[in-house]
């Protein structure tokens, strides 16, 4: 779904969904029409960089020129760092790295010296940036660029997703073959959206796409709560930043009365920002019940891809129950359906011709009318008779001569 937004701020609303067990909620904050530089808050970037032996070619080619774009468009009260990995991982510098021009070409020349080799071992080099030092009230970005030939995704898909307050996570795939499981996990992980190139024609439209999507945060540090309204199992627990071009959704159940407000907190490049919505004035639409199933889905959808403190019984359980009782297709749950209809009531049969596509590779000259085959069986059956008989009589007439 795209559409278009036409305010001048950031702008927050709630749905409600009165049931007759449950009641469900969701809040949206939106980015305004257009971000003005001044409204975007210092950006930190640090660039985990795939310079295993799979990324020889195009692939590096591909990630030195998008950070050379990333890093050269940065503003001086921008600050990057950048993390190489393959077997093992290489880091720039130990803290944040301002965006000068001396500094720029540091990474830069860093980049331009390096060679695909080894393997690959990514969940340490996103631990190792998560783990850098940090400047305070910047918004911090670790862009993934990979071609994703790892395994033990699952980890980082945990990893990215428990750090998500502290740090927006961006995957970047690169790669004729690239994995798309790795890719779109780690996207799913950063509530993000994943950004793949499979060829070096696409690499700049792709690459110009990606970098609009990160580079205007409008609000971090973001902290959406309600105050005096009983809301639980709430999605997601942690909160990215507000981008110009992603949202911040919350949602999940409410129970009793519908007093109190909902806020939201964060910083701008103005300064800090707040924003409250009063509960009390919101009417509860049974138009909005597609709530329920989002809520549900989002449910099924972390239970099934990240790591639970629950054992691997009481999930599976837990998955096939909210499939049940919200109607919903999972991996353990299907839907059939039941028809009772009878076509056939006074019993009769009627043959039909149905045709059967030929092997591949078969002729034509396979296919024959029914007489035709009928004549051709009978016809081998009689000689397989006359054969039998011969032989039986030659050796009698043998047995008869000894």
């Amino acid at each position: 779904m795209k559409y278009r937004l036409t305010g001048g701020q950031i702008a927050s609303g709630l749905l409600l969904l009165q049931g007759e067990d449950e009641n469900f909620f969701l809040y949206m904050a939106q980015p305004p029409q257009r971000v003005a530089k001044e409204d975007i808050p210092p950006r930190e970037y640090i660039f985990v960089v795939d310079v295993s032996g799979s990324m020889e070619g195009f692939p590096l080619n591909t990630s030195k020129q998008l950070l050379e774009d990333l890093i050269g468009k940065l503003r001086p009260i921008d600050y990057f760092n950048v993390v190489l990995f393959a077997g093992d991982s290489t880091v720039l510098s130990e803290k944040p790295l301002a965006a000068n021009q001396e500094n720029v070409s540091r990474a830069l020349d860093l980049l331009a010296r390096q060679r695909g080799s080894g393997g690959t071992e990514l969940l340490e080099a996103i631990k190792n940036a998560m783990n850098l030092p940090s400047e305070s009230g910047v918004s911090r970005s670790i862009v993934l660029i990979t071609d994703g030939y790892i395994s033990g995704e699952a980890g980082v898909f945990d990893y990215v997703r428990e750090n998500l307050g502290n740090t927006n996570v961006f995957a970047f795939g690169i790669g004729s073959s690239v994995n798309r499981f790795l890719i779109e996990g780690v996207a799913k992980a950063g509530m993000g959206e994943p950004f793949i190139v499979l060829s070096e024609k696409e690499a700049p439209e792709v690459a110009a796409k990606f970098r609009e999507y990160i580079e205007s945060p409008v609000l971090t540090d973001v902290k959406v709560e309600a105050n005096g309204f009983d809301v639980y199992d709430v999605e997601p627990i942690n909160q990215p930043d507000l981008l110009a071009q992603r949202p911040v959704i919350v949602f999940g159940k409410w129970r009793g009365p519908l007093t109190g407000t909902f806020d939201i907190t964060g910083k701008t490049g103005r300064g800090d920002y707040r924003s409250s919505i009063d509960v009390s004035t919101v009417v509860p639409d049974e138009g909005n019940r597609a709530l329920r199933y989002l809520w549900a889905r989002s449910r099924i959808s972390d239970l099934s891809d990240f790591a639970s403190d629950e054992p691997g019984a009481d999930k599976v359980r837990a998955i096939i129950d909210l499939g049940l009782k919200y109607n919903l297709l999972t991996r353990y749950t299907s839907f059939i359906a039941v028809r009772e209809k009878v076509i056939n009531p006074d019993g009769s049969a009627n043959d039909v011709d149905q045709p059967l596509p030929l092997p591949v590779g078969v002729s034509d000259m396979a296919v024959g009318s029914e007489p035709e085959m009928l004549w051709l069986f009978a016809s081998m059956a009689v000689l397989a008779c006359i054969l039998m008989i011969r032989r039986r009589l030659h050796e009698g007439c043998f047995y008869g001569a000894q």
